[in-house]
């Protein structure tokens, strides 16, 4: 997906944002330099800007905004880390493999506070109450998820859920606060916040399908690790509501174990039409998100809008 030039402008001067309000002591230095040298797409930090863009006399506290979506997103990937003790992280070592879990915990509580005292800048009481509420909300999807660790009776909507809370809910949070930020009307306001929100719940379904890849370095992370660790996502559960008695065992045998037959694991999830089952539920949230963003009658914003919905259903990584 191509980034208009002034929206990458607006991305780069985020990032200078940030690296201004991070670096201090060397060790901070250090570890800012290592999480934030990889250019991710920013899909929630661009979400932000295009939502606030039609009130640009606002600029600092619209790259401002960006920022702490950015920091909010990045410290909740470190903790995410530590909690699944993953090793790597976009293709490199996570910051809890070349540190420890303690440094993990403490820059993203570092990461957390930059993001609020940033918030207090911007001195908007709705925007605060929004971000402090995504922020709360993606907690309890992190605990939602735990508790749910290979429980095979849990249901869609539950599953749903956490897609919301872990990830819809800070795309949901960039795209409303921005839209508070411009001063945009009501209609404006929840057309661009409801679009966000089902394309935060569709990245997060491609997530758990690119999961299941039998490639690695295609999509720059350990693969089958929501299996590995005993966490059931779309193509699981799809599989196992499609499995025989016999096959429901030989699932239940597959969650949380350390070394997987990925070949094997693939295939079985694959016959049962996990995948196939994922992909549709995907797609209809796509069409959730795509109907919201119709309803923009910014052509621009609409526009670019509908380019990252259409990013995030044909992402392979």
């Amino acid at each position: 997906m191509k980034t208009n030039n002034s929206l990458q402008k607006e991305l780069s001067l985020v990032k200078n944002l940030i690296k201004n309000e991070i670096i201090e002591e060397d060790t901070i230095s250090e570890l800012y330099n290592y999480i934030f040298k990889s250019n991710g797409k920013r899909l929630r930090a661009q979400l932000s800007l295009i939502a606030s863009s039609p009130n640009k006399r606002k600029n600092k506290s619209r790259l401002k905004l960006a920022s702490i979506i950015e920091l909010l997103h990045t410290a909740t990937l470190i903790h995410d880390d530590v909690v699944d003790e993953s090793q790597t992280r976009r293709g490199v070592k996570s910051v809890n493999n070349v540190w420890s879990n303690t440094h993990g915990v403490l820059i993203g509580d570092y990461i957390y506070s930059k993001a609020f005292i940033l918030m207090v800048q911007i001195g908007d009481i709705k925007i605060l109450k929004e971000l402090a509420n995504a922020t709360n909300d993606i907690s309890k999807g992190e605990l939602i998820q735990l508790d749910a660790l290979q429980n095979t009776s849990i249901t869609l909507s539950k599953l749903e859920n956490i897609s919301y809370y872990k990830t819809g809910r800070l795309f949901e949070a960039a795209a409303k606060s921005g839209a508070m930020l411009a001063n945009k009307d009501k209609k404006y306001e929840s057309n661009i916040s409801k679009c966000a929100k089902n394309l935060g719940i569709l990245f997060q379904i491609k997530d758990d399908l690119l999961d299941y890849s039998l490639d690695e370095k295609v999509i720059g992370k350990p693969v089958f690790q929501d299996l590995k660790e005993g966490k059931i996502t779309y193509p699981f559960y799809f599989a196992y509501r499609n499995a025989n008695k016999k096959q429901k065992n030989q699932l239940q045998t597959m969650l949380g174990k350390k070394k997987q037959n990925i070949k094997s694991a693939y295939n079985m999830i694959k016959d049962l039409s996990g995948f196939a089952e994922t992909e549709i539920l995907a797609s209809k949230y796509f069409d959730k998100a795509i109907k919201h963003a119709n309803l923009i009658k910014n052509k621009h914003i609409n526009q670019e809008v509908l380019k990252l919905v259409n990013s995030a259903l044909y992402r392979e990584k």
